[in-house]
């Protein structure tokens, strides 16, 4: 059973509620500057919200200072990831597993998984996108200067890491809109745009759209396994590493994290980074007056000041001891990325953002450990091309207005930012 602790909030943090869907509400700059009082005390415990169908659980410790996002990340055997990740609930095992892949499980089971699904992500592998990665941005500009003015998230930085993780994986291109929707449903957190106001529609939507992106893959599996071609699907229903293979279960469920977590993440930080780029045109000058001499820098930079996820989930395995805090079995933490990547402990003017910032120990892919992003080296790759396309045929591109950000507590999401140039 797990421990509940009693505690009280200092007085100066007690209007600050993470569980409050309203928090999330609130302007980003306030949001940060309420993570700035919370890293000056220890991990404060906080109540799980109301969830409607969903059983409310014992609460959560939320971990927003850099050292202590970085240590639970380094401890896997006693910061767990089952039986969940991405939830604060406790979800059915097989909702977890299904919506989560690996994300949400532990060595050995998610060692024999990453080791299967990684021959997809390796240097060599990589590097052959990069000339489908330059096509596929070449072509979106192409269309956007053809089209003008418009909304920057649907004409751009979506179409990017959506056409790419398609391809990889071998997905028809008349299917692509299929897999941008139900993504989106997958990730959208609590938007009423995309899951309505009724808690029983939303948990429909999430389970219909998880469904859809898993027919689609199961479909394309035995697809591949009749007549194999040079792509990711390929490679995974073939997989065989000490007899060990993917079933078509696991296989659908690592392309629903593919589709969300590598579709999703890249287009929130491509968004965030035009968004950044107008708000701080000093930086704009840096950065476009010499390109390439920053592109890795600045990349770095926007992931770490966007923190497009917003935290990760563990779980206490035993008793344990972390930065004079006190943990018992079953607790558990939330790893605030988007707090431990403003940390003034670490991050010198955390509230800058900086093209040129180095060193940048950001934990926007996660912190250091087994679950490190697996697909870091693909967003690299794909925010810096689309971001180099813009700057060679578009450098004037700017938004135009405010984001309009994604109501959730997860993703740091934009769902529309109307540009002009």
């Amino acid at each position: 059973m797990p421990h509940v602790p009693q505690m009280s909030r200092p007085a100066d943090v007690s209007d600050i509620d993470l569980s409050d869907l309203a928090f999330w509400e609130r302007p980003l700059k306030e949001r940060h500057k309420a993570f700035a009082r919370l890293r000056r005390y220890d991990p404060l415990f906080f109540a799980e919200a109301d969830m409607g169908p969903v059983p409310i659980g014992p609460g959560y410790h939320a971990l927003v200072r850099h050292a202590d996002v970085v240590e639970a990340s380094r401890t896997p055997l006693v910061f767990t990831s089952e039986p969940s990740a991405i939830s604060i609930p406790d979800m059915p095992r097989e909702f977890s597993e299904f919506f989560g892949s690996m994300i949400n499980l532990d060595d050995p089971r998610h060692a024999r998984m990453r080791r299967i699904v990684s021959r997809g992500f390796t240097p060599r592998m990589l590097a052959k996108l990069d000339a489908d990665i330059q096509r596929v941005a070449a072509r979106i500009i192409d269309d956007l200067l053809d089209t003008g003015p418009c909304d920057f998230v649907p004409a751009v930085s979506a179409r990017l890491p959506l056409t790419i993780i398609c391809e990889m994986m071998g997905i028809p291109e008349e299917q692509h809109r299929r897999v941008f929707d139900n993504s989106s449903i997958v990730l959208a957190g609590s938007d009423p745009d995309y899951l309505g106001n009724d808690p029983e529609t939303a948990v429909h939507r999430l389970l219909a759209a998880g469904g859809e992106l898993a027919a689609l893959l199961t479909e394309l599996a035995a697809e591949r396994r009749r007549a194999p071609r040079q792509d990711l699907t390929s490679a995974l229903v073939s997989a065989d590493i000490d007899g060990d293979a993917l079933t078509d279960q696991e296989i659908g469920s690592f392309f629903i994290l593919l589709a969300v977590a590598g579709n999703e993440t890249t287009r929130n930080a491509i968004s965030h980074a035009l968004a950044l780029l107008t708000r701080f045109p000093d930086q704009r000058d840096t950065w476009w007056s010499d390109f390439e001499a920053h592109a890795a820098t600045a990349v770095e930079e926007i992931v770490r000041y966007a923190s497009p996820i917003t935290w990760m989930r563990r779980t206490l395995s035993r008793d344990h001891e972390m930065n004079g805090t006190h943990y018992r079995a079953g607790d558990k933490v939330l790893l605030m990325y988007a707090s431990a990547n403003r940390d003034s402990a670490v991050f010198t003017d955390p509230d800058r953002f900086d093209v040129t910032r180095s060193p940048n120990p950001h934990v926007g892919f996660g912190g250091p450990g087994p679950h490190f992003c697996l697909g870091a080296h693909l967003a690299r790759r794909e925010i810096t091309v689309m971001l180099r396309e813009m700057h060679r045929r578009v450098p004037t591109i700017r938004a135009t207005s405010e984001p309009q950000r994604l109501l959730s507590n997860f993703v740091n999401g934009i769902k529309s930012l109307p540009c002009d140039f």
